[in-house]
């Protein structure tokens, strides 16, 4: 999966300087209060760094097993074909993270990859991996910095997997070392798997254009309304629905209120950055595939003449950087 784009440092608050990538291979953050990765490119760097100046090695999938938490709702198999594809023409350009399995002789345990040695069981090929001796803590840090990084997982995946680390044993400082959030934002999202069963989240699936805060608002509504939402998942069409067709379905279900159930549109979604000299002020707003970024203040006018002029650079070293960063 890509990461984002030359624009996402625009949305993304100021990455703390405190954060070393070199020395990502030890458990990297000891207080995510303290040192909180907040730029996605940073994250990317932290979670290369345990792959820099290690041996490359091949390895038979056939003797790899997959990391002891999950943190997917399935593959998006049009982008699992995409990744299968590029490397059938120019094979795998980056190697996996693996540790030696922790209970079986002679196997591994992905940290990060999963995809790519689905890839390579397909494609009948050895899996370039790095090999590395970590711990389980060290383990899920990496692996969810990984897929914070590059998967562009929907806001319920991290929610599941922050949950799952939750029932693991696992504090709120590693939580939110893993996903690059801080201790509000995993309250909110073990929060809301908590109020709804997994059985439920399941049937909905990843719904990759719902963010936070209408997930909440499902949250709350679906352990009132147990019997509605029971009676629209036994409904032969609820699953013939695309993910985010079926949040929206439950959704207006729940809060029609015995009226006929009508589509929901979905909100717009908005973030801003600022710099510290405050001479520009950048607003993104997103809606569906939609995205519009308005440049005001001092410089605002300076500022987007430039991306205008430079979107030809950006979208090139955007696609580039598409290419370089196919992951897990």
């Amino acid at each position: 999966m890509a990461r984002k784009n030359l624009l996402a440092g625009l949305v993304e608050a100021e990455t703390d300087d405190r954060a070393s990538s070199a020395s990502a291979a030890a458990y990297p953050i000891r207080g995510a209060s303290k040192s909180m990765i907040r730029s996605v490119n940073e994250l990317a760097k932290q979670a290369d760094a345990y792959l820099e100046g290690e041996h490359v090695v091949e390895l038979d999938p056939s003797a790899v097993d997959g990391s002891f938490v999950s943190d997917r709702m399935g593959d998006d198999e049009e982008q699992y074909q995409e990744l299968l594809e590029a490397i059938r023409e120019r094979g795998q350009d980056s190697p996996i993270l693996v540790r030696p399995h922790p209970s079986s002789d002679g196997r591994y345990m992905i940290v990060f990859g999963h995809r790519r040695v689905r890839v390579a069981r397909e494609l009948g090929r050895k899996v370039r991996a790095v090999v590395k001796e970590i711990d389980d803590k060290t383990h899920v840090i990496a692996q969810g910095q990984e897929n914070s990084a590059r998967a562009n997982l929907s806001f319920i995946e991290k929610a599941m997997f922050a949950k799952r680390l939750e029932d693991l044993g696992y504090d709120r400082d590693v939580i939110s070392s893993a996903l690059a959030s801080n201790a509000a934002a995993v309250s909110k999202m073990v929060s809301v798997v908590t109020r709804i069963p997994a059985s439920v989240i399941g049937k909905i699936g990843s719904a990759t254009s719902v963010g936070r805060e209408r997930w909440v608002e499902l949250s709350l509504l679906a352990g009132k309304k147990s019997e509605v939402v029971s009676a629209i998942l036994s409904e032969p069409e609820f699953g013939e629905l695309e993910s985010n067709e079926r949040f929206e379905r439950l959704l207006a279900a729940l809060n029609a209120k015995g009226k006929p159930v009508r589509k929901v549109a979905v909100k717009s979604q908005a973030q801003s950055w600022v710099p510290e000299d405050k001479s520009v002020s950048v607003s993104v707003k997103k809606a569906g595939k939609a995205i519009t970024i308005a440049v005001k203040e001092m410089d605002g006018s300076r500022f987007g003449t430039w991306i205008s002029d430079n979107l030809g650079n950006l979208y090139e070293a955007f696609r580039k950087s598409e290419k370089t960063s196919i992951g897990d």
